[in-house]
């Protein structure tokens, strides 16, 4: 039987017995991408000219998430297209968006072959979108009875949390990581996890090009679904609400059933990587060096070694006398901050 990575982490005032399940931990890849894209500077590259701002950033935080997780399993999840079941019902999903750099895309091979370097195990399908490989797992982890932190600055993961998922959103790097569970969720927004979907049926999502109930924001959504429950509930109660605001559900109604099946997560799929596969086990940590060195990620370098020195690091990674703390700094390397 593999022992496990246990992690102690707690999820606000966890119980010890709690603490003790397994922890799997789900990442947003592409958000960890942009994110990363857009707070490091283009202008990092290597010495040989390869822009790798986006690179460094990914790495940097996947360090952060090992070193405050403390993950048991792990698993970075990926868009592959725009060819899913949302943009053949809505021709215009996503249209919104700003045009994303051709230098983001080239960096994607490159955070592949980080990820590859960790061993983290990774997924992607055109059917699919990232958010619906992390219902999916999400789903599969709590009922194997896991404890399971999402890492994801979508908003639409925000129905999947429960008392044994939450979602992570990260800030300053994963420095200052907000941590939302249903208490956290519904404090923050108004509704609890399970009607996020209607929520958002009712507001849109301007990041996706779905325009909800034209005049409804947020604060109205939310006494509505707290004096109603949902979506069905609400429409299904129009003589009591009044008329100025059901004159706009009436008109919004066919978009407001809409946007909320826009918004609902998939997770009635085989998962293409069974949960086992997804278990840390101790590694090489010559990968890991080594593209750091290609990269000359000298920061990242010395983050490397105060992470080998932790009981995690030490459990995730095996290394010698030769690749002792001192010995991992590369000969050339490149300086941030």
């Amino acid at each position: 039987m593999v022992t496990p990575l246990r992690s102690f982490r707690s999820f606000g005032g966890a119980s010890h017995l709690f603490l003790l399940m397994e922890h799997l931990v789900i990442i947003d890849g592409h958000h960890l991408m942009y994110r990363a894209y857009w707070a490091i500077p283009r202008t990092l590259t290597t010495k040989a000219g390869e822009q790798v701002n986006a690179v460094f950033g990914v790495a940097s935080m996947l360090l952060a998430i090992l070193k405050q997780e403390e993950p048991d399993r792990l698993l970075v999840c990926f868009d592959a297209g725009e060819e899913t079941f949302r943009h053949q019902e809505h021709k215009t999903y996503k249209a919104g968006r700003a045009e994303t750099p051709d230098d983001f895309y080239s960096q994607i091979p490159r955070i592949v072959e980080l990820i590859d370097a960790f061993q983290f195990m990774h997924v992607s399908d055109l059917k699919y979108e990232a958010d619906d490989f992390l219902c999916a797992y999400a789903r599969a982890g709590e009922e194997a009875h896991m404890r399971v932190t999402i890492v994801t600055g979508d908003r639409d993961a925000l129905q999947l949390a429960t008392e044994h998922v939450r979602i992570a959103i990260p800030h300053k790097g994963y420095a200052q990581a907000e941590y939302l569970g249903p208490s956290e969720i519904e404090g923050k927004y108004g509704v609890r996890p399970d009607q996020i979907i209607d929520f958002k049926g009712l507001t849109g999502d301007t990041s996706d090009n779905l325009p909800g109930v034209k005049g409804i924001g947020p604060k109205t959504a939310a006494i509505l679904l707290q004096e109603h429950g949902s979506l069905d509930g609400i429409y299904a109660h129009l003589e009591l609400i009044k008329k100025s605001v059901r004159q706009k559900l009436e008109e919004g109604r066919e978009s407001a059933f809409f946007c909320r099946r826009m918004a609902e997560l998939v997770c009635d799929f085989p998962l293409p990587v069974p949960l086992d596969s997804l278990r840390l086990q101790q590694g090489d940590i010559q990968p890991v060096l080594g593209f750091f060195r290609a990269m000359e990620f000298s920061l990242l370098s010395k983050r490397l070694q105060e992470f080998l020195r932790t009981e995690t690091g030490k459990r995730m990674f095996r290394f010698t006398e030769e690749e002792s703390p001192k010995a991992l700094l590369p000969e050339q390397q490149m300086s941030l901050f």
